[in-house]
């Protein structure tokens, strides 16, 4: 989950890296961060996906997340 002060640090090493650069331990750290948030991303987009059921012309229900999503019916 990405925090408040995680995306607040990711925006100060840009700046910083803009202004006058980086280290090499905030290059890593601001690498190791971005990463961080693609995967907090992806992991929210997925879920939201897994979400979405369609409701076909003959009036069935298709659940995304059960077809394609490999959730399983509990």
């Amino acid at each position: 989950m990405i925090t408040q002060e995680m995306l607040d640090r990711i925006n100060t090493l840009y700046h910083k890296s803009q202004a006058v650069g980086l280290t090499e331990e905030e290059k890593e750290e601001q690498q190791r961060l971005r990463q961080e948030y693609i995967q907090a991303i992806r992991a929210s987009l997925r879920a939201n996906l897994n979400n979405i059921s369609i409701v076909e012309e003959d009036g069935s229900i298709t659940d995304l997340g059960k077809k394609h999503g490999n959730i399983k019916e509990v």
